[in-house]
């Protein structure tokens, strides 16, 4: 059973930095993982996306330069680092996965989600 287990998320004002995380267990050794978000009333979006050697990675461009997506194999976790946060970055933050060594911007190319983790920008 494939579990994804995100943290980190939490209350910070706008300019402040979070780093989140997600765990994975029962999964696939190669896989490419994903963080979405999606905010109130708006469809859930790419945010970032890493291959399994972590070498390949693809940012949304409302995020680029200011987001570094980041993995550790022997922990299967991945991360989240977000610098200078904006109250338009406000959105649940889901990890997601696939067995599939390419990245995909599509939501519904990942069979595989955690439960989201709030992250809330103060202006």
């Amino acid at each position: 059973q494939v579990q994804l287990v995100e943290s980190g998320g939490g209350l910070v004002q706008a300019g402040g930095s979070l780093r989140l995380s997600c765990t994975a267990s029962g999964i696939l050794s190669a896989n490419t993982m994903g963080w979405f978000r999606q905010a109130p009333g708006k469809e859930r979006e790419f945010v970032a996306g890493i291959s399994w050697g972590g070498d390949i990675k693809n940012y949304a461009d409302s995020v680029k330069g200011r987001t570094t997506i980041s993995r550790d194999n022997a922990k299967n976790t991945v991360y989240l680092q977000m610098n200078s946060l904006k109250p338009e970055d406000t959105a649940i933050y889901y990890c997601a996965a696939r067995t599939v060594w390419s990245i995909s911007v599509g939501p519904s190319e990942y069979p595989y989600w955690g439960q989201g983790t709030q992250v809330t920008v103060s202006s």
